[in-house]
């Protein structure tokens, strides 16, 4: 039976979930297809492409990925304290905003903390720092 090598055109269906149970993301979701990808070509998170190496058709597993090879660690530089007058009155813990990066470019930032003078917003991505969980199954090797 062959198994999934580098630059096969697989589809794959899949659950993430964190060490609490919570479900992050799930292609069988209704209305969803399998997530395709050409391995080792398709920018994929790297424990995730690893997980699909040498599956078969059928195969199901469970992977565990640290967050080095998900979405990486905190970085504390990502997290910023602003004067309040500068985001929209009214912005509240939980809300998500666009910020201008450095060259210009947005940015997606989470607000964490609202003072009466400061925001505290978070740019890491929302799974930075978590160790993930996905299950997985092979469906197709183009």
């Amino acid at each position: 039976m062959k198994k999934v090598v580098a630059g096969d055109t697989i589809k794959v269906h899949y659950t993430g979930k964190l060490h609490d149970g919570t479900v992050f993301d799930s292609s069988l979701n209704e209305g969803r297809e399998p997530l395709e990808v050409v391995l080792g070509e398709t920018p994929l998170i790297p424990g995730f492409m690893d997980g699909l190496y040498d599956m078969t058709i059928g195969e199901k597993k469970t992977i565990e990925i640290e967050s080095e090879k998900a979405y990486g660690e905190v970085l504390e530089q990502l997290i910023s304290v602003v004067p309040k007058e500068n985001v929209p009155e009214g912005v509240q813990v939980g809300e998500h905003l666009q910020a201008m990066g450095p060259n210009g470019q947005p940015v997606n930032v989470l607000v964490t903390e609202v003072t009466n003078e400061t925001v505290t917003v978070d740019a890491n991505h929302p799974l930075a720092g978590k160790d993930l969980i996905f299950e997985l199954e092979l469906v197709e090797i183009k």
